[in-house]
This record gives C-alpha cells, sequence and structure tokens, in this order.
C-alpha cells in the first residue's frame, strides 16, 4: 500500500495506464493474426493494421522501431500476395 496521497494517486495511475496499453496491444495481436491467417489479404485490412500500430506508437504503447518492424512485415505480406 502506497505510504502517501501522491503515491496512492500514481499506483491508480499506473494500473488505469497498464489496463489500456494491455487492451491495445491485445487488439494489435488480434489484427496481425486476421492478416496472417486470412486466405487473401486484402490492402484495406493491412491499412487498418498500419494505422493501430501508428496509433499505438504515438500513444507510447509499442516503441517508435518496433511499430516500424510490424509495418514492414506486414507490407511484405501485402507485397508477396
Amino acid at each position: 500500500m502506497a505510504n502517501t496521497k501522491s503515491a496512492a494517486k500514481r499506483s491508480r495511475q499506473t494500473l488505469r495506464r497498464a489496463g489500456r496499453n494491455r487492451s491495445v496491444k491485445t487488439h494489435l495481436r488480434g489484427l496481425q493474426k486476421q492478416i496472417r491467417s486470412a486466405p487473401e489479404r486484402s490492402a484495406d485490412q493491412i491499412r487498418a493494421a498500419i494505422s493501430a500500430i501508428d496509433k499505438a506508437a504515438k500513444g507510447g504503447v509499442i516503441h517508435r522501431n518496433a511499430a516500424n518492424r510490424r509495418k514492414a512485415r506486414l507490407h511484405r505480406a501485402l507485397a508477396g500476395k
């Protein structure tokens, strides 16, 4: 348990942010899984996933370089169809 009011507030904020980050990461994982398992990949699907990845990187949920790596893999999947 936190000893001060400010520590208690930081704890609440951390829990809130962790929950939000977890849901965003889960959503990204689901989008990428859909694209990988789809028999035919559409450009719209990949565009939506790239947009979600960019938003996650902008919000600090995933690292900028990790976002670039994921987007490169999606582009490679689109090119190889």
